[in-house]
């Protein structure tokens, strides 16, 4: 996979598994400021490894479709249920969005984009 689509992808993680594990999981047990240290932990590891398993060749057709699935469905959940929490903090159901629509979508859109290039891929229309 291309170098910018890497950086795309392992920036998106990122900030994706900070949000998450800093206001789901560490926030809760942690006091503020003792949160930060673990959530940018976890979030560099979680772009690590995205970008190691992008780097990768020669995978097959179902595990790259499923590997963008994952990718994008987390994005869109964590845009549907963060994104709600930071622009109107008082809507009760905001964070719904992200459990109910936007992550199940972004799997099913990563799925469908990982599979289309996973089949230009192996056609051979990539090289030409």
């Amino acid at each position: 996979m291309g170098l910018v689509a890497r950086c795309i992808a392992a920036a998106l993680v990122f900030i994706a598994v900070f949000l998450f594990s800093y206001w789901l999981v560490f926030a809760q047990f942690l006091s503020q400021n003792g949160a930060y240290v673990p959530a940018l932990a976890t979030a560099a590891a979680a772009a690590f490894g995205t970008w190691r398993v992008m780097a990768r060749g020669g995978h097959g057709i179902a595990a790259t479709a499923l590997r963008w699935a994952a990718i994008a469905g987390a994005m869109g959940f964590c845009g549907g249920f963060f994104g709600p929490m930071m622009l109107a903090p008082g809507a009760s159901q905001g964070p719904m969005l992200g459990l109910f629509i936007t992550g199940p979508l972004g799997f099913l859109a990563g799925g469908i984009c990982g599979l289309v290039y996973a089949i230009w891929c192996r056609s051979g229309l990539r090289n030409a």
